[in-house]
């Protein structure tokens, strides 16, 4: 058996967990010395820090120039449950999930929303649904990269530019690390904390005109708490995508935001961090194909995260066993690597197959995957030893 002896190289930093996500190379907390503590989110100095962190959004992303962003409350789920609230029951609703999150919209229209005309097209962990199935005379719903599966969609060919119903990408574990067609997006969020590695509770919230034109045409059939209202007297709260927040953002956590926007412009921009990502994922992609008790839960390639990498263990004799005795398997395996501090957080996602879920986005450094796949390695040899 091999690989019984503790690798000589470790990991710089352990931190792989998918969210909160690793900061970027070089982060001390010195960063956060220009926050404007004590002072009201309404103050011109401090509404000019969350313009700027808008701008450079925009400006990072390449948001054509009629699109809207804007800062808003809960980090991802908050800002596509109030793009769900406030726009959906227009149009009948068909809803893509292939892993958690695209699974709880679904609960979250059906259950909470209760529109009546709402279709799932679902597929298993590590699958995508049958993307030509799609109806897109209706609101579509969908997850541009599932962290939980690992599963992303391939491009964005799938969605017509012609379109009647309006576009809803839930993209916290793409944007930054994964191209985006926004011809072919009406709705997109993303959280902080993910691929550039800043601090939870906030999300951003980006509109195309037509999404905008639905809010202030459509009144949804429910009442909006008032952290979900984008609109008043039928028109959109423009202030909200200049920098005047719904509610009291953490000024230290836009100061850290920033610091991950000007440290993304300094290394090169979106074309980087994916390329970045791209690098770091081929990293575990290329052991996977070399290792034999391991595998990708995405099945084809194409669709297989750049970010959010998982892995199942296909040896026979693991997957022979019941499913508490493969995660009292796994779970020694990650806790002998917490122990040795060379990865924190790698167990999948609670309602995910049992494996493994390791973060590839920009913020990771390449040396630290190279040497993490031997301490897997390590660690599995080690847990087969322990059962024999």
């Amino acid at each position: 058996m091999r690989n019984l002896f503790k690798p000589n190289l470790r990991p710089l930093n352990p931190h792989f967990s998918s969210g909160p996500c690793i900061k970027r190379p070089g982060w001390t907390v010195n960063v956060l010395e220009k926050a404007h503590l004590g002072r009201s989110h309404r103050a011109l100095e401090v509404k000019a820090r969350l313009s700027l962190a808008i701008e450079k959004t925009r400006t990072l992303l390449g948001l054509p120039e009629d699109y809207v962003c804007g800062i808003v409350p809960a980090s991802d789920t908050g800002a596509f449950e109030m793009a769900m609230w406030c726009m959906l029951g227009a149009r009948a609703v068909d809803i893509l999930a292939w892993e958690s999150f695209g699974l709880g919209w679904a609960l979250d229209v059906k259950q909470q929303l209760k529109l009546e005309d709402c279709r799932v097209l679902k597929a298993n962990y590590g699958e995508l649904p049958d993307l030509t199935k799609v109806d897109f005379s209706r609101d579509v719903l969908f997850t541009s990269n599932g962290t939980t599966s690992g599963v992303r969609i391939p491009n964005y060919e799938w969605i017509p530019i012609k379109r009647e119903g309006l576009t809803f990408a839930d993209a916290t574990s793409a944007a930054f690390a994964q191209p985006i067609d926004w011809l072919k997006v009406d709705i997109l969020t993303f959280s902080w904390q993910k691929v550039l590695g800043g601090e939870a509770a906030h999300g951003m919230l980006i509109l195309s005109p037509r999404a905008v034109k639905r809010l202030e045409t459509f009144s949804p059939p429910r009442p909006l708490p008032k952290i979900f209202r984008l609109t008043e007297k039928a028109e959109l709260v423009r202030g909200i995508f200049s920098g005047e927040t719904i509610n009291t953002p953490s000024l230290l956590c836009v100061e850290d935001y920033l610091d991950a926007l000007t440290w993304a412009e300094r290394v090169g921009g979106v074309k980087v961090l994916i390329r970045q990502a791209d690098l770091n994922a081929n990293i575990l992609h290329k052991w996977v194909e070399h290792t034999p008790w391991i595998s990708n839960l995405a099945v084809e390639p194409a669709t297989r995260s750049n970010t959010s990498v998982c892995l199942k263990i296909v040896d026979p004799t693991i997957v022979g066993l019941s499913e508490m005795r493969q995660i009292a398997f796994i779970n020694t395996i990650v806790s002998m690597l917490e122990i040795e501090k060379v990865a924190y957080d790698i167990k999948a996602h609670r309602d995910a197959p049992p494996g493994f879920r390791i973060w590839t986005g920009p913020t990771v450094s390449t040396a630290d995957l190279k040497a993490l796949v031997y301490w897997l390695d390590w660690a599995y040899n080690s847990c087969k030893l322990l059962q024999s």
